[in-house]
């Protein structure tokens, strides 16, 4: 079994089962010892449930409150002046130039409006402390007693495990992340763990809509077009009218969406490839957990994804298509 950086090397089969390479000839989707790989809806699964967990940080109070302590304007109302430094912080003092590529689909302009003066009101070492401080108090408040329980406690060790074996390598945003200290509190692991195989999956995303030939712009576009979340939601995003309108026309003379934006047969199933693009690339690091391991980290997460929707944060639509795609 070839690894790595600490990663199973994912083959993907043409059944949709994901496994690795055995060292005695091309990958067969099944471990060295025999046992099977991951099926791609499993991946697809996990990232449903931990997309949540790790989605507290840009809505909660506690984190709002936290950011105002350091001299950031988020609210409620308008989370960004806290969501872009908070993101970004793991990457260090750098420019809206990197984030707008790390990030992609955010228009430039709207993440010089956050980033270009971030680091005036406060360092990224302060800012990871103070997200830190800020989850630690979302947990708790959304958890109650359930953020000491043995149940999350087991979870954080599994989605450790995984989250360790992520071969972060081209994937700026998973490996910032990965080299932050890990914290102490469980619950906290819990998070970080999400939070880098969250950025693990989001990296690979990237590099599927590069392959798809989709600009930022163009992606969201085409999203919007399979209804993944509506247009409005896409707005957030901070792009003009003319260019969206601009990206529909590219994506209409390439046969991927009518005129008026609903997409067609072909940009259904590039979307579709994209999809699984992403699920493919995002398989490996949950082959560091055997199959039993990953049907108890599903049920054992189950109870907390509940307690994070019920907790009324989260917007009912996102842009991520959690639940449509």
């Amino acid at each position: 079994m070839s690894e790595h950086g600490g990663e199973v090397a994912g083959m993907v089969q043409g059944d949709g089962v994901v496994g690795v390479e055995t060292g005695i000839g091309a990958g067969v989707g099944v471990r060295a010892g025999g046992e099977v790989g991951i099926e791609l809806g499993e991946v697809r699964r996990l990232w449903h449930l931990l997309e949540p967990l790790h989605a507290v940080l840009y809505y909660a109070p506690e984190v709002f409150a936290e950011s105002a302590a350091l001299g950031y304007a988020g609210s409620a109302e308008d989370r960004w002046p806290t969501y872009f430094p908070f993101r970004a912080a793991p990457l260090g003092a750098v420019g809206s130039e990197r984030v707008s590529s790390a990030f992609y689909s955010f228009s430039p302009r709207m993440v010089a409006v956050h980033m270009d003066s971030a680091w005036d009101t406060a360092s990224p070492a302060d800012v990871l402390k103070a997200r830190e401080r800020g989850m630690d108090r979302a947990y708790r408040a959304i958890f109650g007693d359930r953020a000491a329980s043995p149940e999350l406690a087991e979870a954080a060790g599994l989605l450790r495990c995984a989250a360790e074996a992520a071969n972060t390598a081209g994937r700026p945003m998973a490996a910032a992340n990965a080299e932050s200290a890990w914290p102490v509190a469980p619950h906290l692991q819990l998070w970080h763990a999400a939070t880098i195989l969250r950025e693990h999956r989001g990296d690979g995303h990237l590099a599927a809509l590069l392959v798809a030939g989709l600009d930022p712009v163009e992606a969201l576009v085409s999203f919007a077009a399979i209804g993944a979340a509506s247009v409005e939601r896409f707005e957030s995003r901070g792009w003009s009218v003319q260019e969206w309108s601009a990206a529909r026309a590219r994506l209409a003379a390439r046969g991927l969406v009518t005129e008026s934006g609903t997409a067609t047969p072909a940009g259904r199933e590039l979307r579709a490839a994209v999809e699984r693009h992403t699920d493919e690339l995002a398989a490996a690091p949950w082959l560091a957990l055997t199959p039993a391991d990953r049907s108890r980290l599903t049920e054992l997460l189950g109870e907390f994804w509940v307690a994070v929707l019920g907790s009324g944060l989260l917007p009912s639509e996102s842009t991520l298509g959690i639940g449509k795609v």
